[in-house]
């Protein structure tokens, strides 16, 4: 990302998250997901999660994939770690994830496609969970005693 570009919809992404994270009681993992493919859209990195990228036929929901680094998803034979079922690809393009195999399917991706930009350093979104979550308890805690 270009400093000094101005990038609304990812600002507006990122605010939809903070409030989602915010409101929510369950985990904040579908919701950083989204975000994160919002990141990857703004980068120019928005793949067809919807089509194999060699034959540009629509994915089938029982085939495998395999993920190829700014080439996107090829059918394999191959089940690992780059691979990826076409109903987890319908699951990513639809930005859902009602499963908890679709939420770590979008966690696997949002991985490996983020590691080229992030210049060898880890992503640290279980750290803002973390930090999330302890201000949350500190602020109900206050909100108990207050009562």
């Amino acid at each position: 990302m270009e400093n000094g570009t101005s990038y609304s919809a990812l600002f507006f992404e990122y605010l939809s998250c903070l409030q989602i994270l915010a409101a929510s009681e369950t985990t904040p993992e579908a919701a950083l997901r989204r975000f994160e493919l919002a990141l990857l859209t703004q980068l120019g990195y928005g793949l067809d999660f919807l089509h194999c990228a060699g034959s540009g036929e629509p994915v089938s929901d029982t085939m495998t994939y395999r993920y190829r680094e700014e080439k996107g998803f090829i059918a394999s034979l191959v089940v690992d770690h780059y691979s990826f079922t076409g109903l987890e690809l319908k699951s990513l393009a639809k930005r859902e994830f009602p499963t908890a195999g679709t939420l770590k399917a979008a966690k696997r991706f949002t991985r490996m496609a983020l590691k080229p930009y992030l210049g060898g350093k880890p992503l640290k979104s279980r750290e803002l969970f973390r930090q999330f979550a302890i201000k949350k308890c500190a602020k109900k805690s206050v909100l108990i005693e207050d009562k």
